[in-house]
């Protein structure tokens, strides 16, 4: 199938400039929105085309919008926001589109923006993204000479300004409202809901918050229709995907290919396999916060719905391979450490649960975990799943959670041999 999201992208080269990206049919589907359509009718388009949130919640964009309030009942400024906070361990999608293709990242905000009748944009960058945040500082100083940007956009009659905003980065970041918090310059800890972002977001004022894939892809349905854009979908969700893979595999990498692709053909054909030596033994589908799948479970396809059917999560769609000589275990204590640092400290459960999980797996790795340790984790994950303000603890502990449900031999083996069997050789 031929590329959508990354057709523009020079693998290794430098980004699409605004003239490629225009001489490629770039901010025509600007033009044709709002030549054609009033904003209500961009929303319901991306309604129907059910675009889901591609940051990892997966909830319906077209109704997000729709959950803003009425424009005469509106405080002003209304204000869109681009999440590219994109700290989830193993994913990196986000980065790829937009230091590849900036203004189609641009373009889709604009549409958003036009749909959402928002004034003012800000795309919220992690202060690791250094050369994305250049990338797109070239892009939106070209796309405002060019009078995508500004005042009176292409004689339409639609304002809108749109900036870069630096963030001084955690994964907490990721969340909307700590997100809406880290631009108020405020500490980054979610908000009590309702009242919804949508509502009273940034400043108090209504807020949309959207993942940097999901705005690529509006352009696409606006030039081409709902219908063409579900018609993509291989299974349960619609349209294309930009999947990574990461781990032992030959190319590790960024893949575009239809929503529903499955993780045997994610890594046979698009990663080119397991590297020589090494054999397939499960893999987190969706970056840090997912579920495990096993050998067995490699045809499911890899879309929200389908997912969800299997009791996993389908988080940004960036796998992590474990291969058969990487120690589960250790391979979760480094993710422990990730988000036992990166928890914000507003829920005791999280604040104080995280760091003991994190010490629990370290006691298996250092040969000091004993019979019933596994059921402690397994107890303590319980505790935590469900008790906190945000996903962040929930995310933390579902690998925990599978890892013991498929691969309990494991951490048994660690208790028998009193060491970690992987780290001398099995």
């Amino acid at each position: 199938m031929e590329p959508v999201l990354t057709r523009n992208i020079k693998p290794g080269g430098p980004p699409c400039s605004l003239a490629e990206y225009e001489a490629a049919g770039g901010y025509s589907a600007l033009r044709k929105a709002l030549a054609q359509y009033t904003p209500g009718e961009v929303v319901q388009l991306v309604t129907d085309s059910r675009l889901r949130g591609l940051g990892g919640a997966g909830f319906p964009t077209g109704m997000k919008w729709k959950g803003l309030p009425p424009l005469e009942k509106s405080a002003r400024p209304r204000l869109l926001i681009v999440n590219l906070d994109e700290m989830e361990p193993g994913t990196f999608k986000d980065r790829h589109l937009a230091q590849g293709d900036p203004h189609q990242l641009i373009e889709g905000t604009l549409i958003a923006a036009y749909a959402c009748q928002a004034d003012v944009g800000y795309i919220f960058v992690r202060a690791e993204y250094v050369k994305p945040a250049r990338i797109l500082e070239r892009a939106l100083a070209e796309a405002r000479q060019a009078g995508y940007l500004g005042r009176n956009i292409l004689g339409k009659g639609f304002d809108f300004e749109l900036g870069l905003h630096l963030s001084a980065g955690r994964y907490m970041c990721g969340e909307a409202t700590g997100l809406i918090n880290a631009m108020e310059g405020k500490r980054a800890i979610p908000r009590t809901k309702p009242p919804y972002e949508v509502i009273c977001g940034a400043w108090g004022k209504p807020t949309v918050v959207n993942n940097v894939e999901t705005l690529c892809c509006v352009p696409h349905i606006v030039e081409r229709g709902p219908e063409w854009f579900e018609s993509l979908g291989k299974a349960k969700d619609a349209g294309m995907k930009i999947y990574g893979v990461s781990g032992r595999v030959r190319r590790p990498g960024s893949f575009e290919a239809p929503m529903g692709t499955t993780l045997r053909e994610l890594i046979v054909e698009h990663a080119g396999g397991m590297l020589e030596g090494y054999r397939f033994r499960g893999a987190l589908p969706g970056g840090a916060s997912t579920m495990f799948l096993t050998p067995a479970e490699m045809e499911v396809p890899l879309d929200f719905d389908s997912l969800k059917e299997i009791h996993c999560f389908f988080g940004t769609g960036t796998v992590i391979v474990l291969d058969d000589q990487t120690c589960i275990v250790g391979m979760l204590h480094n993710l422990q450490q990730f988000y036992a640092r990166e928890s914000c400290g507003w829920c005791t459960p999280c604040r104080d649960g995280l760091p003991w999980l994190e010490n629990l797996l370290l006691d298996f790795e250092e040969g000091r975990a004993q019979p019933g340790d596994p059921e402690l984790l397994l107890d303590l994950t319980h505790h935590i799943h469900g008790n906190t303000f945000c996903a962040l603890a929930l995310g933390a502990v579902v690998s925990i959670e599978s890892s013991l449900q498929k691969y309990r031999g494991d951490y048994d083996e660690h208790i028998k041999q009193q060491r970690c069997p992987w780290k001398e050789g099995r």
